[in-house]
């Protein structure tokens, strides 16, 4: 599955992703499949609580919860055309327009957290999909990018592989951040082949690139951190936070020394975190 041709801005520090699907049915169907509870809890996240009208109250309750764990207010009900809401710090804008016999359904999410978007994108592709087939009489598919793919494609699209560098008083720092697709024990598994990392050892091979040859382990804490020395003046720090979607953020950064090539730092590492990624989607 390849994703549409949606867009992603930034603005200020709060990105938007746009995407549109035409569906092949009126506004007034999609504008009840999008506003009403019942419907609602066949394709999108989580269950809703919502009073339609602006200003009012809405809740978003996920599996698990015995209450919802988030709120927000909807900023927009104008039916059959604009439903809008705020959703945590995140506010989502769903326009329904017609289009011949049927209708081109925009939404555009904004939030703060770039590196999510690969997840909010591939999740929102998924789930509209769904939307699709409820309207269409058919079993909603709200499993979706089982493998990543999706997730993967996206985070090509919007440019999210890439990295920086920065200047800091011990020398460049170049630095990637990437959400992965796995749970963080998978991830950890794959970079230690399976070992158990030690204090003072040589840090495992799948932590390593060409630019930084393996040093020894300065810092470990399975599956979230490890961190180890590879120049007198630099290290690599491999951290697996709190992610979007399925798995850890990943934030990975090497620094030092002053006469670092940043450039093939930058290209090493893209490789090295790409042939992780390939490997994610395949177990």
């Amino acid at each position: 599955m390849t994703p549409h041709p949606d867009t992603l801005t930034t603005e200020d520090g709060r990105n938007a992703l746009r995407m549109e699907r035409r569906l092949a049915h009126p506004p007034k169907k999609v504008w009840a499949a999008i506003t009403t509870p019942e419907h609602l809890a066949q394709w999108f996240p989580s269950e809703v609580t919502v009073e339609l009208r602006p200003g009012g109250a809405i809740g978003f309750l996920f599996p698990g919860e015995a209450e919802p764990g988030m709120t927000g207010t909807v900023t927009d009900a104008d039916e059959p055309h604009v439903f809008a809401f705020t959703w945590g710090e995140d506010h989502l804008r769903w326009e329904i327009t017609p289009d011949g016999d049927g209708s081109l359904l925009t939404l555009v999410h904004t939030f703060g957290d770039r590196f999510g978007a690969a997840s909010f994108a591939s999740g929102w592709h998924v789930c509209i999909t769904a939307l699709a087939q409820l309207l269409d009489g058919r079993a909603p598919d709200v499993e979706g990018d089982r493998a990543g793919t999706l997730h993967e494609a996206y985070v090509e699209r919007f440019g999210l592989a890439a990295g920086t560098v920065e200047d800091t008083a011990d020398g460049p720092r170049i630095r990637f951040e990437r959400q992965l697709v796995r749970p963080a024990g998978t991830v950890w598994d794959l970079l230690t082949g399976g070992g158990t990392p030690e204090a003072g050892a040589p840090a495992p091979e799948g932590f390593t690139a060409p630019v930084a040859p393996a040093g020894p382990v300065v810092e470990v804490r399975a599956p979230e951190l490890l961190v180890y020395a590879w120049h007198s003046e630099g290290e690599v720090r491999w951290e697996l936070g709190q992610g979007t979607g399925h798995g850890p953020r990943l934030v990975l950064t090497q620094t030092g020394p002053a006469d670092l090539d940043t450039r093939a730092a930058l290209d090493s590492w893209r490789q090295r975190i790409e042939h992780l990624a390939a490997r994610l989607q395949e177990s």
